[in-house]
């Protein structure tokens, strides 16, 4: 039986076969796509990057548009060689610093406009130079359309956000027109991925990698991926800033007018935001990585920001979904100072547990359905939880009051530990058939008991299936 290599033996392989000896292998963090890195090392030379990934194509079209770019005196990695199943290559070791987390320091507009100067270098690259080497199609209303329905079936309807479908599929095909509609003069390299996480610094220039998903494409989509990342965390007037910043480097070379770049930046913008929110659903909420969960209320605030702007009155039913992320539990509440312990209701035949947003995964989950169901008698199906009827019903009958005095009493030592020890979120459920009646009073009841009982923690209740979010303040106990 023919060995299996893995990608850390493939990689030395390569190495010993190019220079000789035997290489030290150390793995490198992995991005989001299923290529793997090792930094491989021998006494007395130079350290190299291999890679090593499944898909022969995308290889071969990294390894082409390297040598192409690098050619034209561009900061990307140099490759050195390739293996012959052209699944690992050796490249330059750019280092190990990521623009991203120097965009929490003073440098960060700095390095933002040298990066956006150097992607305008790279993406005016004339066509004929990398056209050859691409393997993804230009960009088109099919490629568009994939990543507004990847928003909606990957992020919107996992979320259990109401929308009328027909009137979202059209501001979908009307913001496709829009966009289809740029001057072609605007078009060029289109990175596809352009964000601080693929751009290293080394001597304080920027180098960019993983270019491997480009195509023929609207230029500017590449700045508003890098503006409106939802970890680079640029203000309105930054992204205004560096937006003129890129505008103006590309007006100058294709001999444009800035501010059509940034009109056509404006156009793309809501396509890239709903592309991202698409991508972090399936990562975050099917796949379950906690670094695409922690990344969705950043980006659901940048679709906020983009609602509270006017940006979307074009697109109303875009514009009805946006308003009720952001007053959803994808809001986040990166904003609130200390623990913040949120409450929800929910229904285990409508989605069952709702999801984790703060990357901690999990919380406690309580089941109400062992309790007398008030949704049973016709009287009370149309009320919820909220509703005197049902309160009196559910507290008639005495099983609720001892039913949430046990999940306090399970809970509360947790919430005051998490508090002391500084940390950030904890989340608690209640859930029943319908999630209307029982949890929705569980939910309530304990929400309040916890406010009173900790002043300091923030206290937010969210009842998923009426689609209703509240802050709790101490003495709504009932």
């Amino acid at each position: 039986m023919e060995k299996i290599y893995s990608p850390s033996e493939k990689a030395s392989a390569l190495y010993e076969a190019v220079y000789g000896d035997a290489p030290v292998a150390e793995a490198l963090p992995a991005a989001g796509s299923g290529r793997r890195y090792f930094r491989l090392s021998h006494s007395g030379r130079p350290s190299v990057v291999a890679c090593v990934g499944d898909d022969v194509g995308e290889n071969n079209c990294f390894v082409a548009l390297s040598r192409a770019f690098s050619g034209h005196g561009l900061n990307v990695p140099e490759v050195y060689a390739v293996s012959p199943d052209g699944l690992c290559c050796l490249q330059s070791d750019l280092g190990d610093i990521q623009l991203l987390p120097l965009l929490s320091t003073e440098r960060r507009i700095g390095l933002a406009e040298k990066s956006l100067e150097a992607l305008v270098g790279l993406q005016t690259v004339d066509e004929s130079v990398w056209g050859d080497a691409v393997v993804a199609r230009p960009f088109s209303r099919r490629l568009a359309m994939w990543d507004l329905n990847y928003f909606k079936y990957e992020f919107l309807k996992p979320s259990g956000i109401a929308f009328d479908e027909e009137r979202l599929e059209d501001d979908f095909s009307a913001l496709c027109d829009s966009i289809l509609d740029i001057d072609r003069r605007q078009w060029g390299f289109m990175y596809r991925d352009f964000q601080s996480r693929n751009v290293m610094i080394r001597d304080d220039e920027p180098w960019m990698i993983d270019f491997q998903g480009g195509r023929l494409g609207p230029l500017a989509y590449d700045a508003v991926s890098f503006l409106w990342q939802a970890k680079a965390g640029f203000s309105e007037e930054e992204r205004r800033h560096l937006l003129s910043v890129y505008a103006g480097k590309l007006a100058a070379v294709r001999n444009l007018d800035a501010s059509d770049v940034v009109e056509a930046a404006g156009r793309l913008t809501l396509l890239r935001l709903l592309q991202v929110l698409g991508a972090y659903g399936f990562r975050g909420l099917v796949e379950k990585k906690s670094h695409f969960i922690e990344s969705i209320p950043a980006a659901v605030a940048n679709l906020g920001a983009l609602y509270a702007s006017g940006s979307l009155d074009m697109y109303p039913e875009i514009k009805n979904v946006a308003g009720r992320l952001a007053s959803s539990r994808f809001a986040g509440s990166e904003h609130l100072d200390g623990l913040t312990v949120r409450v929800f209701s929910f229904s285990y035949k409508r989605g069952g547990y709702p999801e984790d947003l703060s990357g901690n995964g999990g919380g406690f989950m309580f089941d109400c359905r062992g309790m007398h169901n008030p949704g049973r008698y016709d009287i009370y199906k149309p009320l919820t939880g909220l509703d005197r009827e049902v309160i009196d019903f559910l507290e008639g009958r005495g099983e609720v009051q001892r039913f949430v005095d046990c999940a306090i009493e399970m809970v509360l030592p947790s919430v005051r530990r998490y508090e002391s020890r500084g940390f950030r979120s904890l989340q608690v459920g209640f859930g029943c058939t319908g999630g209307r009646h029982r949890s929705v009073y569980c939910a309530e009841r304990f929400a309040g008991i916890v406010a009173r009982e900790c002043p300091g923690v923030t206290v937010i209740v969210e009842h998923r299936e009426q689609g209703m979010t509240r802050r709790v303040d101490a003495g709504n106990d009932r």
